[in-house]
């Protein structure tokens, strides 16, 4: 078991950029750098999507509608996963949420809501235009 604590989000104008962390923790043993980690928003009425995963290898993948805008990334020695947000639309206006799953992944199931066992809270993004 992970916890995963996001932090970052908050409100911004469109064309502005965020910066979202998640602090990942777990017992004795925790290794960050052996889960696969991910990037989820769901915004009011509709279904939690994937934004952008990034496995233990350092392979990646994000969503067509954020391509080019957002870049996953991780420390592995700060336990943290980022997300850098440029471009920001109204569109993105959505909870964020950091997932997490021990091993790899197939590059299929990377932006699945399926595959992740562990979430964080989430974090708040609005965008205005």
């Amino acid at each position: 078991q992970v916890q995963l604590v996001e932090s970052g989000g908050g409100s911004v104008q469109s064309g502005g950029s965020l910066r979202l962390s998640c602090a990942a923790s777990g017992y004795s043993g925790f290794t960050f750098s052996m889960y696969s980690v991910a990037w989820f928003r769901q915004a009011p009425g509709k279904q939690r999507e994937g934004v952008a995963a990034i496995e233990r290898d350092g392979g990646t993948s994000v969503a067509d509608s954020v391509q080019g805008r957002f870049t996953i990334s991780r420390d592995n020695a700060k336990n943290t996963l980022y997300l850098q947000m440029n471009s920001l639309k109204p569109e993105d206006t959505a909870m964020y949420f950091c997932a997490a799953r021990v091993g790899r992944l197939g590059g299929w199931s990377r932006l699945n809501r399926d595959t992740y066992n562990n979430w964080g809270q989430g974090t708040q993004v609005t965008v205005s235009s």
